[in-house]
């Protein structure tokens, strides 16, 4: 089988799915590690330091949430997506990243 044969036996409408869906689950695993934060901050009582991290957690979620939203749209707006700009990749990842410690420093 030659690889143009390949080329035209590929549905092009399946990556862009499936990237979006990926982009769905990591919005909800984020969301999910922001509620367990809060949670953690929370417990025994407010205090200043915990409710500043869990906002800060709340702001990285928000970012992410809007970058997602915004490659999501990407995705779905065209039959071929444009590549996802360094920047966003970048911005993401930054999110994610910082979400992560954030969460992980208000648990331990």
């Amino acid at each position: 089988m030659t690889a143009g044969a390949r080329t035209a036996d590929r549905d092009p409408g399946l990556q862009p799915e499936r990237t979006r869906l990926a982009w769905r689950r990591t919005t909800l695993s984020a969301a999910v590690a922001t509620v367990l934060a809060l949670k953690a901050a929370l417990q025994g009582g407010p205090t200043v330091a915990g409710v500043l991290a869990g906002a800060v957690c709340c702001a990285l979620w928000l970012a992410f949430l809007g970058i997602a939203h915004l490659r999501v749209r990407a995705l779905t707006a065209t039959p071929r997506p444009p590549a996802l700009a360094p920047r966003q990749a970048s911005a993401a990842v930054l999110c994610a990243v910082a979400l992560t410690v954030c969460a992980a420093v208000l648990v331990v």
